[in-house]
């Protein structure tokens, strides 16, 4: 298990190859589809993003309500494609790490390859237990899209796996390779 803070510094990117299990902690945003979309249409105008996006994580995250006493609610990940038209974009002004579940097109892994930047999955369906390594949560931008509005998470021991790393190696694509090459050994399928 490795544990990293954020910033999330180029250095730090560099050590991680696709496969490693982590421990994150320090400040991850969130955001979904709708938020990357405003966001790259401020970039579009020439304006300002709600977060200075160099060196950090965004969560693709719409959390639900919390309950009275607690900091969040259940926050499992979003699938990621949805953000695969915005991502590219955000990676070239900085932002160096995703946290979603599922596929990522080859746009986005060029990007990630480019510009130094990682792809964490979080665990689909822990919402819970997600939610219990937030510490800190407050609304930051766009309020107006509700669960989906732009959060800061102050988070601790967040568990991911590295899904694609900076070299563009994808656990998809060579778990599902290695789960075929097991199977299919003598000729065998």
């Amino acid at each position: 298990m490795i544990r990293i803070t954020t910033p999330l510094i180029k250095d730090k990117v560099r050590q991680l190859h696709a496969g490693d299990q982590v421990l994150l902690s320090g400040v991850v945003y969130t955001g979904r589809d709708a938020a990357h979309k405003r966001f790259v249409d401020a970039l579009d105008r020439g304006g300002q993003l709600p977060f200075d996006p160099a060196d950090q994580v965004i969560y693709f995250v719409g959390p639900c309500p919390a309950k009275p006493g607690e900091i969040i609610g259940s926050c499992g990940p979003t699938t990621s494609y949805r953000m695969d038209a915005y991502s590219p974009r955000m990676l070239e002004v900085g932002l160096r790490g995703m946290i979603g579940k599922g596929r990522r097109d080859d746009t986005v892994k060029q990007a990630i390859k480019d510009h130094t930047g990682v792809y964490f999955g979080a665990i689909g369906g822990a919402g819970a237990k997600i939610a219990e390594c937030v510490k800190a949560c407050e609304v930051i931008a766009y309020d107006d899209l509700g669960t989906e509005a732009v959060r800061r998470l102050e988070v601790e021991d967040l568990p991911l796996t590295v899904v694609i790393d900076c070299e563009g190696h994808d656990l998809y694509q060579s778990g599902r390779e290695a789960y075929v090459h097991e199977h299919t050994k003598d000729g065998n399928p």
